[in-house]
């Protein structure tokens, strides 16, 4: 759930935090003791997150010797600060008490759910005068450690294109899990390519969630191409991320550039037939009336050169 973290420092004394996502667990103990504990849904490797522990004494009797033990045995090498265990020599009727922990984890950490174990007790005073035996309480709080955040990059392009022609290019750029700043998108067209269009755009911010969708057109080549071959398109991403590190995630995507086929329809509403180029624009008059010449002319031309190769044939 998405919320203002308030810290708990002092009794009554809170201090508002940066928003991101945290859950709350709360524990009624033994004795009227409240436990209240807010922690990060997740957290990423080589980064830290913070618990915060809330006591409250609401019984009639006086605590003594309240602990807090901390570990996580999925991840030796995790870092608690202060100290992975809390321990109150006492907590009067009616006190209570607040204590943040600092969870630093290491860059190898294994990736997924896992649990932080926080082992408590705390002895109850009868009349506040006759200690009882000790009370004991595990609570396991689930913490996801998730890789470091990246930009999603989905270009979009025709599977091949052909000469004399535009396609259209797409390019959506989508970061899940942070607002990214500074964002630099980079678009490197093969040599054999002109792009109408710019092919550098800057975004001041991206929200997290928020897909930025870019959209230019390739010029292919005015020669004929003879054989079919592939053309890399490169997408560079440059941004600023969560906690002021530099970042650059790129992509590689190609696409085939061929000969043209003898009928062939273009992204906006042309047609080429043969050599004819019939343009979007044009009346239905002439792309019904032109065509039909072409075509015409074309299987004519195609019989008379058929005609010439059988009468080479009978002279031999």
């Amino acid at each position: 759930m998405k919320l203002l973290w308030l810290i708990p420092l002092l009794v009554g004394v809170y201090v508002l935090l940066p928003e991101i996502y945290a859950e709350t667990i709360t524990q009624n103990l033994e004795g009227g003791m409240d436990v209240q504990i807010t922690y990060p849904e997740e957290i990423v490797v080589g980064r830290e997150g913070i618990i915060s522990i809330l006591i409250k004494n609401n019984g009639w009797e006086n605590k003594e010797n309240i602990s807090f033990g901390f570990s996580l045995s999925a991840v030796p090498a995790l870092i608690i600060e202060p100290s992975d265990k809390i321990i109150l020599d006492k907590l009067a009727e009616g006190g209570s008490y607040g204590e943040n922990i600092r969870l630093q984890i290491p860059n190898d950490a294994s990736l997924g759910i896992h649990f932080l174990n926080l082992k408590y007790s705390h002895i109850l005073v009868a009349n506040n005068k006759i200690p009882q035996p000790p009370f004991f309480h595990n609570i396991a709080i689930p913490i996801t450690i998730k890789e470091d955040p990246s930009v999603t990059i989905h270009t979009k392009i025709p599977e091949s294109i052909f000469s004399k022609a535009e396609f259209p290019i797409e390019i959506e750029v989508l970061s899940k899990d942070t607002d990214i700043t500074n964002v630099r998108i980079k678009i490197i067209p093969p040599k054999d390519i002109e792009f109408r269009g710019e092919t550098m755009h800057s975004f001041s911010k991206i929200e997290k969630n928020t897909p930025v969708a870019i959209t230019s057109r390739i010029i292919t080549p005015i020669d004929e191409v003879k054989t079919e071959y592939k053309l890399p398109f490169q997408i560079i991403v440059t941004y600023t991320d969560d906690v002021g590190l530099d970042k650059e995630d790129s992509q590689t995507v190609s696409v085939v550039l061929r000969p043209r086929t003898f009928m062939e329809l273009t992204t906006d509403g042309g047609i080429w037939i043969g050599s004819f180029f019939i343009a979007p624009y044009v009346s239905l008059g002439t792309i019904i009336g032109v065509p039909l010449g072409a075509i015409i002319s074309l299987l004519i031309r195609k019989k008379q050169n058929s005609s010439k190769k059988r009468s080479k044939i009978k002279k031999l």
